[in-house]
């Protein structure tokens, strides 16, 4: 029995033993999870450490790494949202809604756990954490598959999790960790419906897409950031400047960070220099139209790639358009479905933007990087749903629960 396999018949059992778990017999688990993260801190940073030095070896860019470093302060940020998340509602057994029939039949519709839940991740081992107290919080066992570069990081935060769970109700078998990342394992877990309900991908486009196109296993969809902000002729520039910098730059290696700069034409004239000068001060490579280009030479010339392009890094596309129409079309036809953002002072425009954008989270006069389960109110998020079902946007608690009738009688049967 190959790994994944094993690992998966294990989920599978100890997700029945978490049916009817109580939510302070959930939340003192995670409450011991949160704890030994701290115990653990010098062995998990020392661990990462071991990821950092490989991806320098092998020219990892600086972006990538920032997602896979773990420091002090960033172990205390995952302990935090854990505690943040222990006084968080538990959804399990909230009633959706109730029926009464005429023949005495009561019908109640119920949130309960998905059951099995597979994480595909790329880089980010705070995902590792993320992915496991959501599940655990929702009743749910969990297969983690994360990626070469953060192996030995996973190992060790998944070895602090084992450790904490030992003396809970919660069995250690609800949290498993694929340890060989090989494509073999990602293919197997692809096609793993007997023992997992769903799978979530949550990474680059490219391994999205994959999972995507070969997964037999229904797949809750995250997406790639190719974000943008439309500056409106009516946008007021000190605003401008605050969001669009805090857009690109506050962290750029983020999906809700802002790939794509559309600038209205009557705007551009009078402010165009100015905003590119000031992104070209803060080491932002400038891809734009001809309209850009001709302004500020130092700017390259924006291939059709770049319009779909979800840098991460330090660069961004930058396109003048005829109006918010002009807008709309452009994010429509290369967004990624993820966040958007309009910086105007015309409501009717707003308006349009905001119901016309085809995206999970759209903003007016505010930065994309507020796209985020914690932000939200959702304390950690297994990731930012960009499809239509299901879910939609930062995925907290209840995106992690299914439904179910249960149905009361007193002997009736149909006619």
């Amino acid at each position: 029995m190959s790994e994944v396999t094993a690992k998966g018949k294990a989920a599978k059992k100890a997700s029945y033993q978490l049916i009817g778990l109580s939510t302070e017999k959930k939340n003192e688990a995670l409450g011991k999870i949160a704890k030994q993260l701290i115990i653990d801190k010098d062995f998990l940073i020392k661990e990462n450490e071991k990821d950092l030095e490989d991806g320098r070896k092998k020219g990892l860019s600086e972006s990538i790494l920032d997602r896979i470093m773990l420091n002090g302060n960033r172990i205390d940020d995952m302990a935090a949202a854990i505690m943040l998340l222990i006084d968080l509602n538990d959804p399990i057994g909230e009633r959706l809604e109730t029926i009464e029939k005429e023949n005495g039949l009561l019908i109640k519709k119920q949130r309960v756990p998905i059951g099995v839940i597979g994480m595909i991740y790329e880089a980010r081992p705070n995902v590792t954490i993320d992915a496991a107290t959501l599940s655990l919080k929702t009743g749910n066992a969990v297969i983690l598959r994360g990626s070469s570069s953060a192996k030995y990081s996973n190992i060790a935060l998944v070895s602090s999790i084992h450790k904490a769970l030992e003396n809970t109700e919660i069995p250690v078998e609800a949290v498993q960790l694929i340890e060989d990342t090989s494509r073999e394992t990602a293919k197997e877990l692809f096609h793993l419906n007997d023992y997992l309900d769903v799978l979530i991908p949550r990474g680059g486009k490219n391994l999205i897409e994959t999972v995507i196109k070969e997964s037999t296993v229904p797949v809750l969809e995250t997406g790639a950031g190719n974000c943008h902000i439309f500056i409106d002729q009516t946008a007021d520039i000190t605003m401008v400047e605050k969001i669009v910098l805090n857009g690109k730059t506050q962290r750029p290696s983020v999906c809700n960070a802002i790939e794509g700069l559309l600038i209205h034409e009557k705007w551009f004239e009078e402010n165009g220099v100015r905003i590119l000068e000031l992104l070209d001060e803060k080491g932002i490579e400038l891809y734009g139209d001809e309209a850009v280009c001709s302004s500020f030479p130092r700017a390259k010339t924006a291939t059709e790639e770049d319009w779909s392009t979800e840098y991460l890094a330090l660069k961004l596309s930058v396109k003048t358009v005829k109006g918010v129409s002009d807008a709309i079309d452009h994010i429509n036809r290369y967004g990624s479905k993820h966040s958007e953002a309009i910086l105007t002072r015309d409501e009717q425009n707003a308006y349009a933007f905001l119901n016309k954008v085809d995206a999970a989270a759209v903003y007016h006069n505010a930065s994309t990087r507020f796209t985020d389960g914690f932000e939200f109110g959702y304390g950690a998020e297994i990731g930012i749903s960009t499809q239509k079902l299901h879910a939609r946007g930062p995925m907290g608690l209840p995106a992690l629960t299914s439904s179910k009738y249960f149905i009361y009688g007193q002997g009736q049967i149909r006619e």
